[in-house]
């Protein structure tokens, strides 16, 4: 069954919760997020994420006691509703402006200051930062609605990246990463920034964390004056490292393959899935990626 609005709010119905029938939906990507009353809710795509999800919840924990400013969970497990995995969360207040780079960055620093977590809190630790884990996985989910001959191509990029990704030598420690950090993932409330969607958690290089706002600034636009806030902030550009090129081809792979799972169904995401794997084929950086 695809994973859309609707199927969301039928397993959304099921939890029980106050106000579900006239919950509002924040986002719909990987997750559905809804806000209904007084909680907000994140339906998975898939049973398979169950793991994930119960993952996140007990990392949002764990950054609490850390002191880090992070999203609350409401519920302290996630639950598999109706096939699907769902979490509970504590609201956020409205923001007082678009968070920007330097505060992308000054979280990100008390993130890679982090010791990784005990077995108290994650039993089995976190898991490393594979971008490419989940490319299968949507190709999958985009069926016949994107080239066959496409899907083999990332494949077969997938396969050489990886083998890559395991040769690197990084610049610097590795540990707890959030392995999304963009600042579309950062709330900033009257009390300061404070990150979110920490669901791609992982303990892995810290510089996959530096890879995606440097694709930004290749790939989506991001503002120079922006990249440099966020790289004067932090204190690092990664840009310096000679791995950089494998992350951000480990990112593109991904971000392309992520695309895929919309295809069906969505003319303006196969459209964007087409333009993406072009631009890899070509070898060409300079081709600007959009959202759809």
């Amino acid at each position: 069954m695809a994973f859309t609005e609707e199927r969301a709010r039928a397993v959304l119905a099921r939890t029980g919760v106050p106000g579900a029938a006239d919950a509002r939906l924040l986002a719909l990507g990987e997750n559905a997020v809804f806000r209904a009353g007084d909680l907000v809710l994140k339906v998975g795509r898939e049973a398979g994420l169950l793991a994930r999800a119960e993952r996140e919840v007990r990392v949002a924990a764990w950054l609490a006691e850390a002191g880090v400013p992070a999203v609350h969970p409401a519920r302290p497990d996630a639950e598999l509703t109706d096939g699907l995995p769902v979490t509970y969360w504590r609201p956020l207040p409205e923001p007082v402006r678009p968070a920007t780079g330097a505060d992308l960055a000054d979280l990100l620093r008390r993130v890679h200051a982090l010791p990784r977590p005990g077995t108290d809190v994650l039993p089995e630790g976190l898991p490393p930062r594979d971008l490419l884990d989940g490319v299968e996985r949507w190709l999958r989910l985009a069926g016949d609605a994107i080239d066959p001959a496409d899907a083999a191509f990332l494949r077969g990029r997938r396969d050489d990246i990886a083998l890559a990704v395991r040769e690197l030598t990084p610049q610097l420690a590795p540990g707890p990463v959030h392995g999304d950090a963009l600042p579309r993932n950062v709330l900033v409330g009257p009390e300061g920034p404070v990150l979110t969607d920490l669901e791609t958690f992982a303990d892995d290089l810290r510089e996959h964390d530096l890879v995606v706002m440097a694709l930004s600034l290749d790939r989506y636009g991001l503002d120079p004056a922006e990249y440099e806030a966020f790289t004067s902030r932090y204190g690092w550009d990664v840009r310096e490292w000679d791995g950089w090129s494998v992350l951000r081809g480990a990112r593109e792979t991904a971000s392309c393959a992520w695309v895929a799972q919309h295809a069906p169904g969505n003319p303006a995401a196969r459209a964007e899935f087409t333009r993406r794997v072009a631009s890899l084929r070509a070898d060409d950086p300079t081709v600007r990626w959009h959202a759809f």
